[in-house]
């Protein structure tokens, strides 16, 4: 299927090889006399190539206000250095190639442009990923302190001795002079509370709340 955009392409590429044909010998003059620096031949070769020039930039770019850019870009560097070039191809040839180079040097500047830009964006993630983490295990914290100071003393001791000081329920038992049954009701206690007042946090207090 043909668009509209495509054959306006062809006929412009069809125009550049007829006048590239054409006008092959006439500009073998036109480059000397635009390096010295003389305006209205510098303009007349824009005019002349500019859509065949953008047509063949379009090709390698895929962008139109790129391949716009990369053929301006060739025509402001030729007249930025008309007296201190030496060319010893025809003009088209030289255009041609001008832009060719133009265009790749974009292409390479975009690339590098793409990958900086997905190592930033990456890095943007990463550290706002550990900021969230950050903010989380301290929310986290306040959370369970605030649930522990909530349990009767007792409840709270035998816990802590269980969980932070990893006692097993006959060494807490002896330690405070209480039967293993009382600290494995006082630890069922603790859980079911804390489970309770913790519930928005279950999946990163597993191993805490789980029963030994």
């Amino acid at each position: 299927m043909f668009t509209i955009k495509g054959q306006l392409t062809e006929a412009v590429l069809s125009t550049a090889r007829y006048q590239t044909v054409r006008m092959e010998v006439q500009e073998r003059e036109f480059i000397p006399l635009v390096f010295n620096g003389e305006e209205k031949t510098f303009e007349s070769l824009f005019k002349t190539h500019f859509k065949s020039l953008y047509a063949y930039a379009y090709t390698i770019v895929r962008d139109e206000m790129a391949a716009e850019e990369m053929v301006q870009n060739v025509f402001f560097k030729i007249w930025e250095k008309k007296g201190g070039l030496d060319i010893q191809s025809p003009a088209l040839a030289y255009l041609y190639k001008s832009v060719y180079h133009e265009s790749l040097n974009y292409l390479k500047h975009q690339k590098v442009k793409a990958a900086y830009q997905a190592h930033t964006v990456y890095q943007m993630k990463n550290q706002t990923d550990h900021a969230s983490k950050k903010i989380m295990l301290s929310e986290l914290e306040q959370q369970i302190n605030k649930a522990l100071s909530e349990l009767p003393e007792q409840c709270r001791t035998i816990f802590q001795m269980s969980r932070f000081e990893e006692l097993k329920y006959k060494e807490i038992a002896n330690k405070l002079g209480l039967s293993i049954k009382t600290v494995e009701n006082q630890m069922g206690k603790a859980l079911k509370v804390l489970r309770l007042k913790l519930v928005d946090y279950l999946p990163f207090l597993v191993a805490l709340l789980i029963e030994p």
